[in-house]
């Protein structure tokens, strides 16, 4: 299809060594993970072992269940406190954090801040980075042009969506890349003017079989003048 490297969110049991030959042999670079609250605290040097072994620089914390959001404010102070932990741990073995927004990360805030910012205000740079999923800033109301720009330098992830209000106009739906309601192309223009690394097509759900999506989405890349 044209894509150059791919970020998991699981690995299917494959044993690590045999994942990086597959991807050698596949001509995908494998950038970074997402890895769960739980395993970071429970699992960190096995999830350290394997980024390493597939020649991954990132680790990212994806998703926070709604069970752990119901414990507010003293939830977020705790586990900023474990993120600049994790990032130090990370750091030492020559790999970045980064954290993996949603929408719930502008529904409340810290020290007059939204929680999305009062985490990089809190943790140093060198210990947490940014991966934003732009989708689910649009979704929450913010400016995304404007939130790239803000995390400029510390923003070496960025998940491109496309997202579409459904015609009960209270649900939305992500889609295809091009098919939806974010202007993309600016976009994609304001991450190059930012330092992104590298740029992130992800679908959360799929009308479509999902490697028809991702072609699809890469089609639409194509079509745009963007390098894939």
């Amino acid at each position: 299809m044209g894509y150059e490297g791919v970020e998991f969110a699981g690995y299917g049991d494959i044993p690590a060594e045999e994942m990086r030959d597959l991807l050698q042999e596949l001509g995908l670079e494998a950038f970074g993970s997402h890895v769960g609250l739980q395993s970071l605290e429970e699992n960190l040097e096995d999830e350290i072992k394997y980024l390493k072994t597939v020649g991954a620089s990132y680790a990212i914390l994806p998703w926070l269940s709604p069970e752990q959001l119901e414990g507010g404010e003293a939830f977020w102070r705790e586990l900023i406190a474990k993120l600049a932990t994790f990032g130090a741990r990370l750091r030492e073995e020559g790999l970045q954090f980064c954290y993996h927004n949603h929408d719930f990360e502008f529904a409340a805030k810290i020290d007059g801040e939204y929680i999305f910012d009062a985490m990089y205000t809190k943790v140093d740079a060198d210990l947490l980075k940014v991966e934003m999923d732009i989708g689910w800033v649009q979704y929450s109301g913010q400016d995304p042009i404007a939130y790239i720009a803000k995390y400029a330098g510390r923003l070496p992830l960025l998940h491109l969506k496309d997202f579409r209000k459904s015609t009960s106009d209270k649900h939305i739906d992500t889609v295809e890349l091009g098919n939806g309601d974010l202007a993309l192309n600016d976009i994609i223009g304001a991450a190059s003017k930012a330092g992104v690394e590298w740029i992130v097509v992800e679908q959360d759900s799929c009308a479509n079989p999902p490697l028809e999506s991702v072609q699809t989405s890469m089609n639409w890349l194509k079509a745009n003048g963007h390098k894939a």
